[in-house]
């Protein structure tokens, strides 16, 4: 299949474009500095500024991961929009050529896997959370119902659409752990607020075979959870990572600390959702790193052995 991936040259791109090529596809990537990413990518893929410039060589297939990251800066109004304007512009990007293939008698992608997030469901306390779960209204529900919404359009062109809300991504040298492991490393982390809050998360490679499953299953559509099937507490988490780093983790950073540094944003570390991967499960998923230990055993170990 030709693939065209939006995003491709952030964290999970740069390795889903790889995995892709490797399974014998054709890699077609949206970027609007080429000239930058190209060293970030494998040779064989064709990066171009817009998702119309590939109007010339139709895609069989989407898959929509560009979105400025939500934790980079504190939510001010015009940062929100921002936030919103990244991944609804991009998504109508995809919607818009579909439009132009079809006015030009082309042939449609049959499929568009599209990103979401965690945040869609917003504050759930400790209540297990599947796909049908009725979100909280918070900024970070909106923004995800509004880039879904987005996505959802193309269904009218009849292009199957699977939308992956996303937990929080592991992997080495980015990710969520690429800030967190500095203080780790020193001894100097902890949990945040009182700990209780639920932190979804899925191992990078995990989260890839998940976007390639979707991709692959002509059956699967409408919204899947992205994150492992062993969610874990704040509290946990970091327990997991000071024990896998041989290190301490007694240094717990207040909720007033955090909410006086961070504003609203502060919501993003003190609650949280007990997220499960049910439909993916359903479909036959299955996850190589079903746990945390497993998971940061196997992106740490380079860093204990090096």
């Amino acid at each position: 299949m030709r693939v065209l991936v939006t995003g491709g040259s952030g964290f999970v791109g740069q390795r889903l474009c790889p995995a892709l090529i490797a399974q014998g596809h054709e890699v077609l990537v949206v970027s609007r500095t080429p000239h930058k990413v190209r060293e970030r990518l494998p040779r064989e893929c064709d990066i171009r500024d817009s998702a119309q410039a590939f109007i010339d060589s139709p895609p069989d297939a989407l898959v929509n991961l560009a979105g400025e990251s939500i934790a980079a800066k504190r939510w001010s109004d015009s940062q929100k929009k921002r936030l919103t304007r990244s991944r609804i512009e991009m998504t109508e990007q995809l919607v818009s050529l579909c439009e132009q293939l079809g006015e030009n008698g082309q042939p449609l992608p049959k499929v568009l896997i599209s990103g979401s997030a965690m945040g869609y469901y917003g504050d759930q306390g400790d209540k297990r959370v599947t796909e049908d779960t009725s979100p909280h209204d918070e900024f970070a529900h909106r923004l995800c119902a509004e880039w879904e919404a987005a996505a959802k359009s193309i269904e009218n062109m009849g292009v199957r659409l699977a939308i992956l809300r996303i937990g929080l991504v592991l992997g080495a040298g980015g990710g969520t752990l690429q800030k967190m492991l500095p203080p780790f490393k020193l001894g100097l982390g902890g949990r945040f607020g009182d700990g209780r809050q639920f932190m979804p998360w899925i191992h990078r490679d995990d989260l890839v075979e998940a976007i390639m499953f979707l991709l692959n299953d002509a059956s699967l559509s409408g919204a899947f959870n992205g994150s492992a099937p062993h969610p874990v507490t704040n509290a946990e988490f970091t327990r997991t990572l000071a024990r896998q780093l041989h290190r301490p983790a007694v240094l717990p950073v207040p909720a007033c600390v955090l909410k006086a540094g961070l504003g609203e944003m502060s919501q993003l570390l003190l609650t949280g959702a007990d997220m499960r991967p049910e439909r993916l499960e359903a479909a036959g998923f299955r996850f190589q790193y079903p746990t945390l230990e497993k998971a940061l055993a196997a992106i740490l170990s380079p860093e204990r052995s090096a």
